[in-house]
């Protein structure tokens, strides 16, 4: 097989633009329906370069566009992977992470790198309350809302109930407005297939606009189904339910790992960002934001931005490789792009409005680190105008040593215009509000 050469860092073909720090393309993006050029697949490829976490120096925050200012929102948390917030301006922080099945699969993850956080393997397992009332940006109370949970990450209020996703089920409690503690018994409306592949234990919830359907991201067991399809039922789909949690059916299939969703302002389109597959190449295969379609099919494990088939699924299932829908935006080899945020508020420069907000927590298995910061997508009338552009940097602290000083996950527009980024590894809350 011939494999083409690996493509510079700062090319301007959409799918690598974020690699390129603190430099907006002015590239376009290839036209809807249509693949960007992509490097031959190279199934031999096997490289892994976990980054270690430092920590952030005392006065040292990461870096937002010029009229930007950055303020630490909150710290000393949990590996702080994802937030919400609630109709009163209460925040709420799902802590959790990845966990080993014994003692001995975390000693040897240790060993190899792989835990780059001392709270990985010890999963808080809870959901923390954070309420800044005289919005100083300093939030005065903290309190936990809900605990004892499984790996708990996508968070829903729908009227008087409040939703969890576990990594294994979705739960509902009585909610109301104003309490920092909820206080009554949950009750499981829906069991989910637990954990997964390399950490895709994370399940994401989102409602539509009346609230009847409940949308469930659910990532596959496995990096390309090498562990037979038996196991990758109802994953790497996102299931739509009813709020009771009944009327299951696969609203969308064949996207490796969606986390992040949510819906592109001005319209009825749910969007998502997929964190796609390994071992493909240095810039195979890019991460990438899409619109979703009801019934649309996106590839995974038998195909990967159209019909490219995937070497080692060769000819198992040519009616899916054809029918694979191509992505919107192509977000970045190995980016682990994950957090989604479409932004509705007044408070940022136009063009950020009804943009995309994407968290990237970074590479693990590329030979130069790539992801490690927030990314922008512009938007016009529910449609993306152009690639990804830098918008928080400054996480990674030496390349050449793959030093970090955190990582953002999720991002939620928090009800004053202000951009709240999750840096799980660092333990730590940013926010990012326009100068006035």
């Amino acid at each position: 097989m011939t494999v083409l050469p690996r493509l510079s860092l700062c090319v301007t073909a959409a799918l690598l633009l974020t690699d390129c720090a603190h430099r907006p393309s002015t590239a376009s993006l290839p036209p809807p329906g249509q693949a960007p050029a992509l490097p031959a697949p190279d199934p031999s490829f096997d490289v892994k370069r976990y980054s270690s976490v430092v920590g952030w120096p005392q006065g040292k925050r990461p870096v937002a566009p010029e009229g930007f200012e950055v303020t630490r929102f909150a710290s000393d948390l949990r590996n702080p992977r994802w937030t919400y917030v609630l109709p009163n301006g209460d925040v709420l922080v799902a802590e959790a992470s990845s966990e080993f099945k014994s003692e001995q699969d975390q000693k040897e993850a240790i060993a190899s790198g792989k835990v780059r956080s001392q709270n990985l393997g010890n999963s808080a397992n809870r959901i923390t309350l954070l309420r800044d009332a005289d919005h100083d940006g300093a939030p005065e109370v903290r309190q936990v809302f809900l605990e004892g949970l499984k790996q708990p990450l996508g968070m829903l209020l729908l009227g008087d109930r409040f939703y969890v996703a576990n990594t294994d089920s979705v739960w509902r409690y009585p909610y109301t407005a104003g309490e920092t503690t909820l206080q009554g018994p949950g009750e499981k409306l829906l069991d989910l297939p637990a954990g997964g592949y390399n950490n895709h234990w994370t399940r994401n919830l989102l409602a539509n606009a009346d609230g009847s359907k409940i949308y469930v991201s659910v990532g596959s067991a496995s990096n390309v189904a090498e562990h037979g399809l038996k196991e990758e039922e109802r994953r790497a789909n996102i299931l739509e339910i009813n709020p009771d949690g009944s009327g299951e059916r696969v609203y969308a299939s064949g996207l490796r790992n969606p986390v992040g969703m949510g819906w592109a302002p001005g319209t009825r389109e749910m969007w998502t960002v997929v964190n796609e597959r390994d071992d493909l190449g240095e810039d195979l295969v890019p991460d990438y934001l899409t619109r979703v379609e009801d019934g649309g099919f996106y590839g995974w494990p038998f195909a990967y931005f159209g019909a490219h088939e995937d070497p080692r699924m060769a000819g198992q299932r040519p009616d899916l490789v054809a029918k694979t829908l191509v992505p919107d935006v192509p977000l970045g080899a190995h980016t682990a792009s994950l957090g989604l945020a479409f932004y509705e508020g007044q408070a940022f420069p136009k063009k950020y409005q009804g943009g995309a907000f994407i968290g990237q927590h970074g590479s693990w298995n590329r030979a130069e680190l790539s992801g490690y910061k927030v990314v922008f997508v512009p938007f016009r009338d529910g449609r993306p105008q152009g690639p990804p552009e830098d918008f928080l940097t400054g996480f990674i602290a030496d390349a050449a040593q793959a030093q970090v000083y955190g990582r953002p996950v999720g991002v939620t527009v928090l009800p004053d215009g202000a951009l709240l980024v999750a840096d799980d590894a660092s333990n730590t809350l940013w926010k990012v509000s326009a100068k006035r």
